[in-house]
């Protein structure tokens, strides 16, 4: 392997390796030691990475990380989050496609009521990557409204939408929630053409019906649906999550909605 790099510039070496993977890059660094420093340059990984990457690390709560190599980069990312919009949403990484993962914070909901704080109020908890949480404490009904600007998501990739929540304490009562998730367009473009596509489905959240599950980090998700992210950055995607019943829902905590990578 090492002919490769005597016969051909590294510059182009460096372009043909950032042509195929993450995964192929990893493969190709122990072949050789010339091979090596190319396949883990910055000039490879940072095709790996989001075009806006640098710019939201540098808007994040931890700007140094950019002072990492594209491929520490990447690695963390993969790992790990980063806080961004003030606090309001996530950045990772999906491992094998360098696609982005993105959560928004309750705080960037409109929440029926969730200014009064006899119904809802706002906790920090260790358990959450956001500064805080919301807490449902009594109301009987609920009603959670959100969009996220495509541009924050990575173009022509199938997404997940999940809802991630928790319980402080719980009860017996059964929380029945109607989901809504439809993409939506502003301006002139057209998700398509006629009647807008939306995802309807009614689970069980108290206790946790088939299509709710545990995550790792200790918090529970349900998937609201999943669309198909064009190359449009001025689309907006939005949800809707109510109660249709009257029936008490307490002991509720979100935190926020996921927007991740599916079927790569």
């Amino acid at each position: 392997m090492d002919t490769i790099t005597k016969v051909l510039p590294e510059e182009c070496v460096a372009t043909i390796i950032s042509l195929t993977s993450a995964k192929d890059a990893c493969q190709l660094s122990p072949v050789s030691p010339s091979l090596k420093a190319i396949a883990d340059s910055d000039a490879v990984w940072a095709n790996f990475l989001p075009s806006d990457c640098e710019d939201i690390i540098d808007q994040s709560s931890t700007p140094t990380l950019n002072l990492l190599s594209k491929k520490q980069i990447y690695a963390y990312l993969c790992d790990y989050h980063v806080l961004f919009d003030n606090g309001n949403m996530t950045l990772s990484l999906e491992k094998a496609t360098g696609k982005k993962c993105i959560m928004v914070s309750a705080k960037g909901f409109k929440i029926s009521s969730g200014d009064k704080p006899c119904y809802w109020y706002w906790e920090s908890t260790p358990k959450s990557r956001f500064y805080e949480v919301a807490m449902l404490k009594y109301m009987w009904w609920l009603e959670i409204l959100g969009s996220l600007e495509a541009k924050f998501l990575s173009a022509n990739t199938n997404y997940g939408v999940y809802f991630i929540f928790n319980f402080e304490n719980h009860g017996s009562e059964f929380i029945y929630l109607n989901q809504y998730f439809q993409p939506r367009t502003y301006g002139d473009l057209v998700v398509c053409e006629g009647n807008i596509n939306g995802y309807r489905k009614r689970v069980c959240l108290d206790p946790p019906g088939e299509e709710v599950h545990e995550r790792e980090d200790g918090w529970m998700e349900v998937e609201m649906g999943e669309f198909f992210s064009e190359d449009h950055e001025d689309n907006l995607v939005g949800f809707k999550l109510w109660d249709m019943n009257s029936q008490l829902t307490r002991f509720l905590v979100v935190e926020g909605v996921e927007f991740r990578p599916k079927n790569m």
